[in-house]
Order: structure tokens, then sequence, then C-alpha cells
């Protein structure tokens, strides 16, 4: 019996029956060979391939709330899907669920998502005619753009978590569902922490009917969220959270709208992002040969607005204003000498 082997066993042994079991995964979009000494189960496999993935690597310079923030301790996506992972652990540990899927989905969730958060999101579905949306994005950059056309050939409960970690279909395993909710545990909190931060917000402006029920400081909210959907979870059989704590993560969703998602200092230079990353999918549109040459081949099948769209939603926060700055920013002139 290989090592690979023994883990899956091991899941049957002491997971939950709900769990998704790594041997009964409905595969990868590509059959692979069985590899006899692989000492991974599919979704170890599956965490290794996001997290060496240049993609994966690339969420570190992209934002999070605040555009390029001046100090370190500020999110970004990096940070962001770290939070994520972390929680979604701690929940599906305690259910008995598969935490190797649940990190896979988690590391791999926000892999889609533009430079400038959701600013590059709305400029480019300005630019595109229709929505751009992360996590379909997400399930393309794993599916197509990562490893030169080949994509990583992630397991479907995988690129299940990734599609429906946001938007109106809910990931069809439990730990897929966990990692929704850690998602929303993980940013409406941190966000609130950034915003303190920047002076944006103080703890007093929560208002009292969510404190009284979450908490008044940021590891008590995150606690009350996490121990609330294990307790309530375990006896209902499902992912979710008792009635008044689902009611006051929603007024804190509402709150933060409201006051950070929307706040004009927050959002001071979104306006700027937006209009840098539309001026640069119109040059490229109208300039293909500048594109660089690693997505040449993909002009060829999918077209060049499809194209474009892809390089400049891989592109960092610091890499777009570098390349904006090279084609739309007069250089100095030197004299040779």
């Amino acid at each position: 019996m290989t090592v690979r082997e023994e883990l899956e066993r091991l899941e049957h042994r002491r997971l939950n029956p709900l769990a998704a079991f790594a041997d009964q995964s409905r595969g990868r979009p590509r059959f692979e060979e069985d590899r006899e000494e692989d000492v991974r189960t599919c979704y170890q496999r599956d965490i290794d391939r996001i997290v060496h993935c240049k993609a994966f690597r690339r969420l570190v310079h992209k934002t999070q709330v605040f555009l390029q923030p001046e100090g370190d301790h500020y999110r970004t996506r990096m940070t962001h899907t770290l939070e994520v992972a972390r929680i979604a652990s701690t929940i599906t540990r305690a259910l008995g669920l598969n935490e190797d899927l649940a990190e896979a989905v988690a590391m791999g969730h926000d892999l889609g998502h533009t430079p400038f958060g959701h600013a590059g999101e709305v400029a480019l579905s300005k630019c595109l005619g229709r929505p751009f949306c992360h996590n379909e994005q997400s399930l393309r950059v794993v599916d197509v753009l990562e490893k030169d056309g080949m994509g990583l050939n992630l397991t479907w409960e995988v690129r299940n978590g990734i599609l429906c970690h946001t938007g109106d279909a809910w990931p069809e395993t439990l730990e897929g569902q966990i990692v929704r909710r850690s998602d929303q545990i993980a940013y409406v909190n941190h966000d609130i922490d950034d915003a303190i931060r920047a002076g944006i917000l103080t703890n007093s402006d929560i208002p009292k009917e969510i404190t009284g029920v979450l908490g008044h400081d940021h590891s008590t909210r995150i606690n009350t969220l996490v121990t609330d959907i294990i307790r309530v979870s375990r006896e209902a059989g499902a992912i979710c959270l008792s009635p008044d704590v689902e009611k006051a993560l929603k007024d804190l969703r509402s709150f933060m709208f409201e006051h950070v998602y929307r706040n004009p200092v927050a959002k001071s230079e979104e306006s700027k992002a937006k209009d840098m990353l539309s001026r640069m999918f119109e040059y490229y549109i109208t300039h293909p040969e500048a594109i660089p040459e690693d997505f040449h081949p993909q002009l060829s099948f999918e077209g060049l607005e499809r194209t474009v769209c892809d390089y400049i939603a891989g592109m960092t926060d610091n890499y777009a204003v570098d390349k904006y700055t090279e084609i739309f920013i007069p250089m100095g002139w030197h004299v040779r000498g």
C-alpha cells in the first residue's frame, strides 16, 4: 500500500461521513495516471499546484481594499488568502471535514482578482461590455492560463469551490461552503482592522446592536463567528450560522459598504485606477504587438479582447502602474556620452 492510499484510508477512519473524501473525487478535467510513488492525496496535490503557480505569487502585490497603502501592515490579496485558509481550517477540522480540500479552495479562490481590487473588476467589465467576475477568472486561471495554457488540472471539488466562493451558486461540498463563509468572516473583520488603522473608523463607530452580538474587538468578532458556525453546523449537519449571528454579520457587511467600501477616503484613487486600466485595455487592443510573447499563442484561439483582458487582469498593482508609465508617460531624454 502506498503512502497516498494509507492517507486515503485514514480519511475514512477519522472524517465525518459527510466529508469529501479524496479517493471519491469526481476527478480532473484531464485524466492523469496515478503516481505510485506519490505521498499526497489529490487535494494535497492541488494545494501544491496552486501555491507554486505564478498567479498565487502575484497575490502579494494585489490590493485588498486600500490601493497601494503606505505601510507594511495593510492586507493584500495574499494575506487575505492566508487568513481565509486558517479560518476555514479551524472550522473544517472541528466539523471533521476534509481540511486539505478546504485549504486548496481557499488558496485558489482569489487568483483571478484584478489589480486595484474591485475597481479593476469595474474597469474590465466596462471594457468588455459585460460583467467581469473574479471568481470566474480564478477558475479560468487554474483551468487555462497557468502553465502556458495547460492549466493546473485541479480536481472537480476544488474547481467548484473556487467558482462558487461568491455569486448565486453555492459550492456543492461542505468544505467549499466553509471557505465561502470563511471568506466573508475574514474580509469583513480584517477590513475593519485596516479601516481603523487608516483612521476611517474607530471600534466605537460600529453599531452597538452588531457589537453586542459579535463582540467589541477584532479577535472576539472572529471567534464569535467561528465558534457559532461550528456549534450550529454540528447540530444542523449543514454549514450555517445561528439567526442572530447571521443577521449581525449581514448588518456588519452593510455597515462596511456604507462607511468603508464606498468611503471617499478609501476610494479616492479608484477613479484613477479605473481610467488607467481602461486606457491600457484600449492601447493593447490597438497595439496587439505590444502584448508579451507569452500571450501570443492565445491570440490565435481566444481572440484579442479575451487575451488583453487576461493580461491586464493578471497584473499586480505595481506592474500595472509601471506599464502605464511606460506607455503613456514621457520619459526624460538622455544624451549619450
